[in-house]
């Protein structure tokens, strides 16, 4: 197996200055060149996320993947405008900085500010050994992304309500935080059984929702990950064992042809 590598933007010891950050490779490219009916609601780019606060290396709202994976989500889209729905991206590429984020954030127990939401059963101790936090992600090789489907017309999501920001991310979709997406049984980053997709307590038109989901981007060669109805890697990768760390901006991928 090739050996796993990491591109670092970091500045080397000593220097008085730091380099220019490289761009993305060629094979990268914003999806909304390929695809702007996709809905984009970047969440690690805004405080609404289980950390509480914009994560590093987060620039822009723009959704990055390799060309195969945003073409393979431009045919899946096709597919679900036919039915009624549009697919809503929450995260796709992340860079390696942005995974060392969470794992500070894990590491600090004292640190529980968005607990009531999107972990209310689950030990912050157990993030690592339970396989919420890890030191490498998926995202990072820019072909997984984590999305949902919305109906069609597509509105924008109130604002949130008095005590919203602490109702649990299992609880009726009318309680929670306020999302425009289909109803899936949780909300999205929902560190909670509830959230595997195919929990058997998930029924009715939630997990009709899910299979939805499922079934059309398998169909383009999606794999979902069992434990989070929202993440899916388009397979095969073409980068299966490198870990990007450019940063999430469209200056990363200017002049990138789709």
């Amino acid at each position: 197996m090739a050996a796993t590598a990491v591109f670092s933007t970091a500045p080397s010891a000593g220097a008085a200055t730091p380099a220019p950050e490289p761009g993305a490779p060629r094979e990268f490219v914003a999806l909304d060149s390929v695809d702007p009916t996709i809905v984009q609601e970047m969440r690690y780019l805004s405080a609404h996320n289980f950390v509480g606060e914009r994560i590093d290396g987060y620039r822009q709202p723009v959704c990055i993947l390799t060309r195969p994976a945003a073409q393979a989500l431009h045919r899946a889209q096709s597919r679900l405008l036919r039915q009624g729905y549009s697919l809503k991206v929450y995260d796709c590429y992340r860079p390696q900085r942005a995974v060392d984020h969470f794992v500070r954030w894990a590491e600090d127990l004292a640190d529980e500010r968005r607990k009531a939401e999107f972990y209310p059963r689950v030990d912050k101790a157990r993030l690592f050994e339970d396989g919420y936090i890890a030191g490498k992600s998926g995202h990072s090789r820019g072909s997984t992304m984590d999305l949902t489907i919305v109906p069609l017309p597509v509105f924008p999501a109130p604002p949130p309500g008095p005590g919203q920001e602490s109702v649990p991310c299992y609880a009726p979709q009318a309680e929670r935080y306020p999302d425009n997406s289909a109803d899936m049984g949780t909300g999205f980053d929902c560190f909670d059984t509830l959230s595997h997709t195919d929990d058997p307590r998930i029924r009715g038109e939630q997990r009709a929702h899910r299979r939805l989901l499922k079934a059309t981007l398998a169909a383009e060669g999606f794999v979902n990950l069992p434990e989070e109805w929202w993440h899916f890697t388009h397979k095969p990768e073409l980068f299966p064992d490198t870990y990007f760390d450019f940063p999430v901006s469209r200056r990363s991928v200017a002049g990138h042809r789709t």
